[in-house]
């Protein structure tokens, strides 16, 4: 007998001695990840066989999910947080045959995941991507692959549990009781986010959740010990978790355990370590060559006669294997969503408010009158600094939609984004709305996109300057089309004193740079009450709202065109007779200033124009016509104004235009010192756009 197969042998002994289709089914799932990998020559191979009975086991003993229907909202959350090992999710969604439903929420009568599917895996345009993607293949509850991120997401998908339950559910009648369990490995036990979110969980005394960590000890280079050598049980102990362990990935009785004793606890998450043997049963078992490559036809011949299986056999899927696993799934749970429904059309007739607000929820859309309440502003030269009217905003909405849930990263009364009388969300309140995430801004821009994906319309706040911190779950909020809102404010060198480390120069224009990413930078109060409209309607797509921490003159509206064109993108603020000869264009701040420097250029017979531009990516959006009525094509002379880099604006001001941004990083000074340095005054703005036209 080969080693690879006295190893097999070995811990086979674990499984249930009855369980010869349980041990099939295992090794279903196995064979599938090693075959799909080696056909796709790419991907990672070991996870998905080292954990074939973690996933098996929760899947078919407790995990509450219809595979009829995939949306169901009660349904328990299953994250697998190392997206690397995503034949292990297709694998478990093609064996208990998920419905697929379309991106109009209806189902299409086809599988999630076919086999024709996981022979395609990491092909262009097949449901089986390198790493799972939310929206792109049914089953799968949120985009990994950075690792650390799921243990984000499941966070925030368990605060929404939390509040959902508080929030809806009534005697007798509860609409919201699932729990949320992950999977991850070493490589999240290394990233800080997962740290910042495990730390915010424990705080939060979530024990409807639950992280099943695989302890392999291996990562690409090798041994895990090259680099990290700590007691992971022990630091989710400090987090005040409870702390579980299971030898042996293969011994599902102590797994079950284990599962059980989750169940059962109800003041704190649950870490369970897994320890596996990554590419279990192979001849490269225990090895990094088991990771992240293709086990090679030989290895894959030995593993499969370790296992017993068929050696030349691809893709084999035994018969009895996809009824047993359907069955024992739709076994328990079938009859808990029947039994759901049928409670929720109780519901409707005992509480028809509430179920007037869950079906709303559910369905991403809006209460009636939500925005009638939006501020409007009279104009004011000495204005509101656009975080101060943000706030406004954010309580005229949070007055009417009550699931709108956020807060900030230790900075609420510097963001202005508390909710009046929301509350805290805390352990023992979790019906409040206002979350505290400490200053852990990867965290918290984890588990907001996680609240997102729980139909809570979710936010997140800090200072521009720390997007940085936050890049990660902002670019995958938009890779899953989420309606995720990311509130940053003290946007630019506005914030004076405090120097060129608090001072963004490069974030708007990465920010800019995320496809599907709505990034506005409203100029007054007006247009960040209709930034705020904006957000709220963007249920498919993030918005970020960028803010000032200085007051902004309230703009004339019956003078200049009306704030409502913000939707827009783009629009003509103030205009001369006929064809301009100079373009002015700011965002933010800047906006007023442009606006006093055309009033100045018209004063002296130049025909100007001032274009506010709040959001390129709305912008970009209109057709072609309407750009041309903005930004005229035979208008060369333009000029861009904005506290930022320069990087970008070339599109909107072309070879010939000119802008007033920043090339350097700013200082501590107060703002008028820093405007006059860097070239933010009204005398600078004319004497730039008369240069222009001395040049056209």
């Amino acid at each position: 007998m080969t080693d690879a197969a006295t190893t097999a042998s070995s811990a086979d002994s674990h499984l249930h001695e009855d369980g010869s289709i349980e041990r099939l089914t295992i090794d279903t799932i196995r064979t599938l990840s090693m075959d799909a990998v080696q056909k796709a020559n790419s991907g990672h191979p070991g996870t998905p066989m080292a954990l074939a009975p973690v996933g098996h086991t929760l899947w078919s003993r407790y995990l509450r999910f219809d595979p009829a229907h995939a949306d169901w909202p009660n349904r328990d959350r299953f994250v697998l947080s190392v997206g690397h090992a995503s034949m292990l999710l297709y694998a478990l969604l093609h064996l208990a045959g998920i419905e697929e439903i379309d991106a109009d929420g209806n189902k299409t009568g086809n599988p999630a995941i076919s086999l024709d599917d996981i022979k395609q895996f990491r092909q262009l345009s097949s449901r089986t991507p390198g790493h799972p993607e939310y929206r792109h293949t049914t089953g799968v509850e949120t985009t990994t692959g950075p690792l650390g991120a799921g243990c984000g997401n499941s966070v925030g998908m368990a605060i929404a549990e939390r509040w959902l339950a508080a929030h809806f559910n009534r005697e007798g009648f509860p609409v919201f009781d699932h729990d949320v369990y992950v999977v991850c490995g070493d490589g999240d036990m290394m990233e800080g986010v997962a740290s910042e979110a495990a730390s915010t969980a424990g705080h939060l005394k979530l024990s409807n959740l639950c992280w099943i960590y695989d302890s392999n000890h291996i990562s690409i280079e090798g041994g895990t010990d090259l680099a990290f050598d700590e007691d992971v049980g022990k630091r989710f102990e400090a987090y005040g978790w409870n702390v579980l362990h299971v030898d042996d990935a293969n011994d599902v009785g102590a797994l079950c355990k284990a599962l059980d004793t989750f169940k059962a606890t109800q003041d704190k998450p649950t870490f369970i370590v897994v320890h596996s043997v990554i590419g279990y049963g192979s001849p490269k078992a225990g090895s990094e060559k088991a990771h992240g490559e293709p086990l090679g036809d030989e290895a894959i011949r030995a593993t499969k006669k370790a296992y017993g299986w068929p050696e030349d056999a691809q893709f084999l899927v035994p018969d009895g294997v996809r009824e047993s696993f359907q069955g024992a799934i739709e076994a328990r749970s079938k009859p808990l969503r029947d039994e759901w429904v049928a409670m929720v059309d109780r519901y409707r007739q005992a509480h028809p408010e509430l179920a007037a607000e869950l079906d709303a929820m559910l369905k991403d859309e809006l209460p009636e009158g939500w925005d009638a309440d939006l501020p409007v502003y009279e104009a004011d030269a000495k204005g509101v600094a656009s975080r101060e009217s943000g706030g406004k905003a954010l309580n005229a909405i949070a007055a009417k939609v009550p699931w709108l849930v956020g807060g900030s990263a230790d900075l609420a009364p510097s963001t202005k984004t508390l909710i009046k009388d929301g509350g805290s969300f805390q352990a023992g309140s979790y019906g409040d709305r206002n979350m505290h995430f400490g200053v852990r801004e990867h965290g918290m821009g984890a588990i907001v996109d996680g609240m997102a994906l729980s139909h809570l319309r979710s936010y997140g706040a800090t200072f521009l300057v720390f997007a940085d911190y936050m890049r990660a779950p902002i670019r995958l909020a938009a890779i899953m089309e989420i309606g995720a809102i990311f509130v940053f404010t003290h946007d630019s060198i506005g914030v004076g004193e405090d120097g060129p480390t608090h001072q963004p120069i490069e974030h708007l224009a990465t920010l800019r740079a995320i496809p599907g990413l709505d990034t506005i930078r409203p100029g007054d109060a007006n247009e960040v009450s209709e930034a705020w409209r904006c957000a709220m309607t963007n249920s498919s797509r993030p918005t970020v709202l960028v803010l000032s921490r200085q007051p902004l003159p309230t703009l004339d509206r019956s003078k200049y065109a009306p704030a409502s064109d913000v939707e827009k993108g783009g629009y003509v603020l103030a205009d001369c007779d006929g064809t301009p000869d100079v373009i002015l264009i700011a965002t933010g701040s800047e906006l007023a200033l442009v606006t006093e420097a055309y009033e100045k250029l018209c004063a002296d017979g130049v025909k100007a124009r001032v274009v506010s531009m709040p959001s390129w990516y709305r912008y970009e959006m209109q057709d072609a016509a309407y750009k041309e009525s903005v930004l005229p094509g035979h208008v060369t002379a333009r000029l861009a104004v904005e506290q930022a880099g320069s990087i970008g604006w070339d599109r909107y001001v072309g070879l010939a235009g000119r802008t007033i941004t920043m090339s350097t990083f700013g200082a501590s000074a107060p703002i008028s010192k820093l405007q006059d340095k860097y070239g933010f005054t009204v005398d600078n703005v004319v004497k730039v756009a008369r240069e222009l036209l001395e040049t056209k």
